[in-house]
């Protein structure tokens, strides 16, 4: 189910994007249209810009440091599959709507397999781990789609009006985080072949339970 995680705790994160010839492609980001809960309310993330407050799940409300906002696919030709996001069903994961995740958009999942291997029932998965799994599957992107990264001071899990929850990356660089970040990363993305280990152990949990919406995330943004 796509939940909310307790705060304070570390989780098991990355911006991709990949060179196609002559052509860019991305596979990290929002895709435009996806509704984040901000001071302002359920707003688009393309409508986001730099100094605004987005509600955070760990951290309330934080300013956005930096917003990236690039096509999706940059070339003339047809988008190859790779980057092509995937579609989630309304109520594959909990989501009370329809969403679409960029391949190495991470999720925050929660498991009891998660629990069980590593101490904590949330974690941290790349879209494409979640291809196949009641109905999840690749879809071609918009023509002009365009995708959104938020950066923050630190590394937030941002809220999705569906009930999913993405994370958003620091905007500091990657050596003045290891400098500075003593007790290592607030989250972490889980390393792909144990990520699709885990989705594995999602599909059966799900295929077993009937899936609840979100828990408190509506009493979390109840003021907008």
């Amino acid at each position: 189910m796509v939940v909310c995680a307790p705060w304070g705790a570390q989780r098991m994160a990355e911006y991709g994007g990949s060179y196609d010839g002559g052509a860019t492609g991305v596979m990290t980001g929002l895709v435009e249209g996806t509704r984040i809960a901000t001071a302002m309310g359920w707003r688009p993330v393309e409508a986001i810009t730099m100094g605004d407050k987005v509600l955070t799940f760990d951290a309330g409300l934080q300013r956005v440091t930096e917003v990236l906002r690039d096509p999706l696919w940059s070339g003339d030709s047809a988008c190859p599959r790779r980057f092509w996001p995937l579609e989630v069903p309304r109520g594959a994961l909990g989501n009370r709507a329809v969403i679409r995740v960029l391949p190495d958009q991470a999720m925050l999942l929660e498991s009891d397999a998660a629990e069980m291997l590593y101490g904590d029932p949330f974690a941290l998965l790349p879209g494409e781990v979640l291809e196949g799994i009641r109905g999840i599957a690749r879809v071609p992107p918009e023509r002009d789609q365009k995708v959104v990264v938020l950066h923050f001071a630190e590394d937030q899990v941002v809220f999705d009006e569906s009930g999913a929850l993405f994370f958003a990356p620091s905007s500091r660089d990657l050596l003045d985080r290891a400098m500075q970040d003593d007790e290592g990363p607030l989250y972490t993305v889980l390393p792909l072949d144990d990520a699709r280990a885990l989705a594995a152990q999602i599909e059966i949990e799900l295929s077993t339970d009937s899936v609840p919406g979100p828990r408190d995330m509506r009493a979390a943004v109840s003021s907008f």
